[in-house]
């Protein structure tokens, strides 16, 4: 065998090697998602981004929540019979608010006891779809975000922040309409927060947690956060496809892996 010989057979493994990886990985997913499900009775439903090696040579692709998430989301619930319980994984570092509160109005419609299990984190976009759900479940060190919009790479409250401490004669037309936008995008995200709590928590209570998350007033160090039609970088989503309505699956159901958009 020559070199290359060697060389074309080097490449061929390593082309093969994330997409075996990818079917092992899918298959361990099935497994275990259809031993949950039968054992609690519901219908789970991953929304899981995270890096990992899907294409040729195996270079990470990079996702966040989008409308293909909603999409499929979506479709899961409303095939999922209304009184079937929803057990729901999240693990993403936020994305398109269009999208995050389109989930996030599905779950809170849903009959049936919706469950959210955070096993890292949810930020942004995704904690606005945790706080639609009856319940949300994390261990010691999962954690939670604020939930303010971000206009392209900037934060909507630091655009504020700029129009607030500067005077008007030193801010240029952009930023102020930037800033314009930002402030009508945080009382929508303030009110959508609101209401996800006010039917688990008196309306004051309701109304401080929403703007404490709306307006952030802590800073985290997870991209993007919800954000009006940015499109930033984040790992890979796997969302379970929907299956017809009725009675939650005693088998396994495949995981729908998607294709990047940018």
């Amino acid at each position: 065998m020559d070199i290359m010989q060697l060389f074309w057979l080097f490449f061929i493994i390593s082309a093969l090697q994330p997409v075996l990886q990818r079917r092992y990985l899918e298959a361990m997913r099935t497994r275990k998602i259809a031993n949950i499900e039968k054992k609690r009775g519901s219908r789970v439903i991953l929304l899981i981004h995270r890096q990992e090696t899907m294409n040729l040579l195996g270079f990470p692709l990079m996702r966040y929540i989008d409308v293909n998430d909603s999409e499929e989301v979506l479709r899961a619930i409303q095939m999922t019979d209304d009184e079937v319980p929803l057990d729901i994984v999240l693990h993403t570092p936020g994305g398109l608010v269009l999208a995050a509160t389109q989930i996030a109005r599905a779950i809170q419609g849903h009959k049936g006891k919706v469950t959210v299990f955070v096993p890292h984190y949810a930020m942004s976009g995704g904690t606005l779809i945790a706080l639609a759900a009856d319940e949300i479940v994390m261990c010691e060190h999962s954690v939670l975000g604020p939930v303010d919009p971000q206009l392209g790479q900037l934060p909507a409250a630091s655009l504020l922040k700029v129009v607030e401490e500067k005077p008007i004669a030193a801010i240029d037309d952009q930023t102020l309409i930037m800033a314009d936008v930002g402030r009508k995008a945080i009382a929508q995200i303030e009110a959508f927060a609101k209401r996800l709590l006010s039917d688990k928590m008196d309306e004051d209570r309701a109304v401080a947690l929403a703007a404490k998350l709306a307006r952030r007033r802590y800073y985290n160090t997870e991209r993007p956060h919800s954000s009006l039609g940015y499109k930033s970088p984040a790992p890979q989503a796997i969302v379970m496809p929907a299956t017809p309505r009725g009675p939650a699956p005693s088998s396994a159901q495949a995981i729908a892996g998607k294709p990047i958009m940018h």
